[in-house]
């Protein structure tokens, strides 16, 4: 897929390019044209960027390859879905642990486990690339993320609590123990003073940037789907006595390069008792079609779903040994949303910061076991029930003495379709520019 093309396979390609970005965002393109626009020109602004936004053509690409890794089982393994650098960070789990672990599930589905695994390969490259590393250099750092999933998902195979492992303050290291850190200093008192403010009283909404008050008939609409998301929260996550009553709503503007044209609303709650210190902000937002999901052809996986709010939060708690307790979700005008806590104890990890391949390859390992970690803790061992066997079993079981030829598989794609990627985006960049989108102008 890299490489020069000649003139006619280069605007074959980009044909592919929009025609994929046009299949997956068309309906969202059509009801907010200018989010598109924003989206679009923050992932012109690098290859990066682009890439984190066009998952749906990375699954376009990775389907079209042969994957010898997979079989009957591990092409079904619950998977992030749009594994790439900056989608790990910091939350408080459901027992009130800090943890550093993947936490965007907006994504997540059904499919091959290899894709997470070749998705962050390809971010690896990319962000290195951009801090010009060699190719030596990036090849070892993906190395060093194959073997250490793999070494964690052995571990996962002689141990009976997959719960057990988890990055937190007792076991990080470096810049993820820092991310921890920062995250361990933030407050909910904190946050509440950013968002809210007082009246009469008592907590509101302030009237920040991106927020929309609601007339009297979309509020009394979404407070009506918040009261149906109660009785999503599983009975032994429920709190009791006066939490979950609603103070104020507002709608959100969501510009973000994943959250394009996509409704949303924050929603703000009474806490555990009536002091004001502990109230909780809730996301309501519509559940995006999931990137592998227009590529897996399995209807068992498929039907399993009411909607994409649905699948969200089932994913989600699927991928989490611990999730949120806040989290579940609803319907709004027959449309599926998901319903999270905006987290307090948020805190991402600054790649900007590091720059020499040791400082990465500290993180990147780290990462390498948190993804095996939420691998194999979505099976026949939690609450859901579409994926009913070991996961670390099946991988193993296909890995099997074949460890380096698969570390080298996914080194190479990594690497190759990194190109693939630099290349596509000054194929983007130029489609955009000259108004070769439809649906979308660059003006």
């Amino acid at each position: 897929m890299a490489g020069q093309d000649e003139p006619a396979e280069a605007d074959e390609r980009e044909t592919f390019i929009v025609e994929a970005l046009v299949d997956a965002f068309s309906d969202l393109m059509a009801t907010d044209p200018g989010a598109f626009r924003t989206k679009f020109r923050k992932m012109a602004a690098e290859p990066f960027a682009f890439y984190r936004g066009s998952a749906c053509l990375f699954y376009a690409d990775v389907t079209a390859e042969e994957d010898r890794w997979a079989d009957e089982r591990t092409s079904r393994i619950w998977i992030q879905g749009d594994l790439h650098a900056e989608n790990f960070g910091t939350y408080m789990d459901g027992s009130g642990v800090l943890i550093f672990d993947v936490n965007d599930f907006d994504e997540a589905y059904v499919g091959h486990f290899t894709w997470d695994l070749k998705r962050f390969a390809a971010s690896v490259a990319l962000i290195c690339w951009q801090k010009a590393l060699s190719d030596e250099a990036i090849g070892d750092l993906i190395e060093t993320f194959v073997r250490a999933y793999a070494a964690q998902v052995r571990w996962f195979l002689d141990t009976e609590d997959d719960a057990q492992f988890a990055l937190n303050l007792d076991t990080a290291r470096g810049a993820v123990l820092d991310a921890l850190r920062v995250a361990r200093l933030s407050t909910r008192a904190g946050m509440l003073e950013r968002f809210t403010r007082l009246d009469d009283y008592d907590r509101v909404f302030r009237d920040l940037s991106g927020v929309r008050r609601l007339d009297d008939d979309e509020r009394a609409k979404v407070v009506d789907a918040f009261e149906r998301y109660l009785d999503t929260i599983p009975e032994t996550k429920r709190f009791r006595g006066i939490a979950y009553d609603v103070k104020d709503v507002v709608g959100k503007t969501g510009f973000g390069v994943g959250s394009a044209g996509l409704p949303s609303y924050s929603v703000l709650i009474e806490g555990f008792n009536q002091a004001l210190d502990n109230d909780a902000i809730l996301s309501m937002k519509q559940g995006n079609v999931a990137a592998p999901s227009r590529v897996v052809d399995d209807q068992a996986v498929h039907g399993f779903f009411q909607h994409h709010g649905h699948r969200t939060a089932v994913s989600q708690r699927a991928l989490q040994a611990h999730a949120d307790p806040l989290l579940g979700y609803t319907d709004l005008d027959e449309v599926g949303f998901v319903v999270s806590e905006i987290s307090p104890y948020s805190s991402d990890l600054d790649w900007s910061e590091l720059t020499e391949p040791a400082q990465l390859a500290e993180v990147i390992e780290q990462l390498g076991r948190a993804v095996a970690k939420v691998h194999c803790v979505a099976d026949s061992d939690s609450d859901q029930s579409l994926v009913e066997f070991q996961t670390e079993e099946a991988i193993i079981a296909v890995i099997g003495d074949a460890e380096d030829e698969f570390v080298d598989d996914i080194v190479e794609f990594g690497r190759r379709y990194a190109g693939t990627v630099r290349a596509d985006h000054r194929r983007f960049v130029e489609a955009f520019r000259r108004g070769r989108i439809p649906g979308v102008s660059s003006t």
